[in-house]
């Protein structure tokens, strides 16, 4: 009998595959009864076709128009659906709401020695999450950013030095966004091991690790819509194997970076314990750096935070820490230089700062975190670069808890993948205004308390919630202090700019630095974080009579 039944199916072959396709696809495309959710047929059929519309690098763009054309509530996958009304952020990502997050998020963890390396962000396990949290929570405190200011001006000045001897001294085009990553990720080596990689030294990419970090989110961003993938290509049993045994390294640079520095804190701390000397978790120098924070943590519960976690930690802050930050540099600078009367009212605030004394005019230019925060232009500008240009671009996935859940009004299926795009909720007109699709600082300073809030509440940027990243507190040290400290030492604008100018003086003052070509848009690469290509530009020094007497 079974072998009837095995020659009738070898006879009709074509027709038995036609007929398990038939229900493979029917079964999605009724799945947890979400095809009455609107959106495009192929993507309520399989999941290929987001890996597709991924791996083209602007789902951005594929997310804003599918909610412009179906509404609030959008299905872009058998098993998944796209909220754009802001008021499903509470409930997706709000506290003990039971959401977890969904399979992308593990494709990104790093390898070492053929195991994975589980980070604050990578880990969908809740309880490892807070665990985890609990040990390092310290370390990325408001408080806890006086002891990394100092760390963060060394390689300020650095790079503005190097600003005018590799670019500005010689006219030569600069790529901005890289730039600005270079001295990103420097900064996160000075504060993480109180040792920079040496991008803003050299001025080029060390050991490839931004090129490899870039080659690695082109990969992270598709295949984490069909996370199986990854199981068959980069960590599929025989690459681990090798990598275990030392036979190939597939350990990511960054990996390698960190590992040497961990190293060398640990012996220094193995020989200070021979020589009868109270052991120093701290650097060499003396700085608290995060390193010295996670060791202490170690120290504290050894039974949890491992040597593994700790440098599960370090690896993260570079994965994190870098490539975010340096995307939202260069946002504020790009739209600042895009919108010429915006960039003449800051420098206006920064000249008339420094004119009052309300801010102090240091040679090297450098800006204190205090100073920038009395600054609402400013902060005005960098909000609005946050939110017409969020570091992520794809949407930041949860799953509905089993039991279900209601979301903007609608029962949701528990074990559906849900989430928010934050270039699609960032540009609600309800809550953002009616141009909210253009750069204006103003709308931060014009709201009154309650609109103002409300804009805050819908801003989606460092993500929200137990989730929301922990690093937040250091990028944003980063970027205030950076953004006018840059600016008060370099003119950064464009030659040739539309004719929008209040008066002659503002024009002129406008036409003395310039984007290497103003007439050409930069380009947005989508792989996970919305990396800026083509941002070229010069710079030139600003000149003393420009600046109040100091």
């Amino acid at each position: 009998m079974f072998g009837q039944i095995v020659l009738k199916i070898w006879q009709h072959w074509p027709t038995v595959i036609l007929l398990v396709f038939i229900t493979y696809f029917a079964r999605n495309r009724f799945r947890h009864g979400l095809h009455k959710y609107p959106g495009p047929l192929l993507a309520s059929l399989t999941d290929w076709w987001r890996f597709f519309d991924v791996l083209g690098r602007r789902p951005d763009i594929t997310q804003r128009a599918l909610h412009k054309k179906h509404g609030d509530i959008v299905r872009y996958g058998p098993n998944a659906l796209s909220f754009a009304d802001p008021q499903a952020l509470k409930t997706i990502y709000g506290l003990n709401k039971g959401f977890v997050k969904s399979d992308f998020y593990p494709v990104q963890q790093a390898m070492s020695k053929g195991e994975r390396l589980p980070s604050l962000f990578s880990t969908t396990d809740e309880q490892y999450h807070a665990e985890l949290r609990r040990c390092v929570n310290s370390a990325f405190s408001m408080t806890a950013l006086v002891q990394y200011e100092s760390s963060i001006d060394i390689i300020t000045e650095k790079f503005l030095d190097q600003t005018e001897a590799v670019f500005s001294s010689k006219n030569k085009i600069c790529d901005f966004a890289e730039w600005l990553q270079y001295y990103a990720f420097d900064v996160i080596g000075e504060i993480t091991y109180s040792k920079r990689h040496g991008f803003v030294d050299r001025a080029e990419d060390v050991d490839g690790m931004v090129g490899y970090l870039g080659k690695l989110f082109n990969y992270v961003a598709p295949v984490g819509q069909l996370p199986m993938l990854d199981l068959l290509i980069l960590k599929n049993p025989i690459l681990r194997f090798l990598d275990k045994h030392n036979i190939m390294s597939f350990t990511f640079p960054v990996v390698t970076f960190a590992k040497a520095r961990m190293a060398e804190r640990l012996q220094d701390i193995e020989m200070a314990k021979v020589q009868g000397e109270t052991p120093q978790l701290m650097a060499g120098n003396g700085c608290g750096d995060l390193l010295s924070m996670f060791l202490k943590a170690k120290e504290d519960r050894p039974e949890f935070f491992h040597d593994s976690r700790v440098l599960t930690m370090a690896v993260s802050m570079a994965f994190a820490g870098s490539e975010t930050t340096a995307i939202s540099l260069a946002a504020v600078f790009y739209y600042l230089l895009k919108n010429p009367q915006c960039y003449q009212n800051l420098m206006q605030e920064l000249d008339g700062s420094l004119g009052s004394g309300t801010m102090e005019a240091r040679p090297s230019g450098i800006t204190t975190w205090a100073e920038s925060q009395k600054l609402p232009y400013l902060d005005a500008c960098i909000k609005e670069a946050f939110r017409l240009h969020p570091a992520a671009g794809l949407i930041i996935e949860r799953i509905v808890p089993k039991q279900g859940a209601e979301i903007c009004g609608e029962v949701i299926p528990g074990g559906t993948i849900v989430g928010c795009n934050a270039w699609v909720i960032h540009r609600r007109a309800e809550v953002f205004g009616e141009d909210a699709e253009i750069y204006r600082p103003e709308r931060w300073l014009e709201a009154d308390p309650d609109v103002r809030r409300k804009m805050e509440g819908a801003m989606f940027h460092f993500g929200m919630g137990a989730r929301t990243c922990i690093g937040k507190n250091i990028s944003l040290l980063e970027i205030y202090k950076l953004v006018p400290s840059f600016l008060k030492r370099f003119e950064v604008c464009i030659t040739t700019w539309p004719s929008v100018f209040s008066d002659k003086h503002a024009e002129q003052q406008m036409q003395k630095a310039r984007l290497a070509d103003p007439e050409k848009e930069w380009r947005l690469h989508n792989a996970w974080f919305v990396k800026q290509l083509d941002f070229n530009t010069t710079f030139k020094p600003r000149s003393r009579t420009n600046l109040p007497a100091s």
